[in-house]
């Protein structure tokens, strides 16, 4: 699908057939669960679970050439990008999708408005190890508009893993193994469609906890890392330093606000490399 073009937004659609494979195996009793995927962004789930312990030093930030941005979903509606734009924001990622079974009702207008506006932007999927597998996944991120296009202003989609918001089974029932098996299989099925490996959002924590802190992915994924604090803190194992950090859920830009790891030379870099 081309950068541009503007995309028909599907309703919920039914679960595949991995789906029924894990529920037979007792992991996801039931139908799969989408009632929170409107609200359901990148972040949501570690803001809760983590905390928010302040905001970084702006000032010191801009001056060691990093770049500001943010991400949205359908939970801020209607985007208004010039705005968005004038106020400074010069890359972002727009929710997508979640699991198999939801697209964004705002992805037309937030994805395809952020383009108009000048912004480098992204598509981001919310990972549901529960109700389906992640090469299941990530073809569906792919056919509802998570894609990649090689026009250096279109960043490579992202994957949104982090604690279940439907359980207190914050891993969705997968033990560290079965985790990173899982993100293998969207980021191999990802790169095989569209030629880039996808970008990892998550948090330290989680990665910890439901990777067993897997240094994996260290060598070919992008790291998004969520963090709501003054400093970035460690890294998950294998990354050596962070694409993009999320520093707060809220601030002057619509949704959550992020700093890109280099001048804006370096955003359009990862959008067409």
């Amino acid at each position: 699908m081309s950068a541009g073009l503007a995309l028909t937004v599907l309703s919920a659609v039914p679960a595949t057939a991995d789906y029924s494979a894990l529920s037979a195996r007792g992991t996801t009793p039931g139908p799969p669960n989408y009632s929170l995927a409107e609200d359901n962004r990148a972040g949501s789930q570690i803001a809760a679970v983590e905390g928010v312990h302040g905001v970084p030093d702006h000032g010191r930030y801009a001056a060691e050439g990093q770049t500001l941005g943010h991400d949205v979903s359908g939970h801020q509606g209607a985007v208004d990008w010039p705005a968005a734009a004038g106020a400074g924001a010069k890359f972002v990622y727009v929710k997508a999708t979640e699991g198999t079974g939801f697209t964004n009702p705002q992805f037309g207008q937030q994805y395809n408005g952020a383009h108009g506006a000048g912004l480098v932007r992204g598509a981001y999927h919310f990972a549901r190890p529960d109700v389906s597998g992640g090469a299941e996944q990530a073809n569906y991120f792919v056919d509802n508009g998570g894609g990649w296009a090689g026009d250096g202003r279109t960043l490579p989609g992202a994957l949104d893993v982090e604690y279940n918001p439907y359980s207190d089974d914050k891993c969705y029932g997968r033990d560290a193994a079965g985790m990173v098996a899982w993100i293998k299989d969207f980021s191999d099925t990802y790169a095989r469609r569209t030629g880039r490996a996808p970008a990892i959002y998550t948090s330290t924590s989680w990665w910890r906890k439901c990777t067993g802190d897997s240094p994996a992915f260290g060598g070919a994924n992008p790291l998004w890392l969520a963090r709501y604090a003054p400093e970035i803190g460690p890294l998950p194992a294998g990354w050596a330093h962070q694409s993009i950090w999320q520093f707060a859920d809220a601030g002057t830009l619509p949704g959550d606000q992020n700093y890109f790891n280099g001048t804006e030379d370096r955003v359009t870099a990862m959008a067409g490399a």
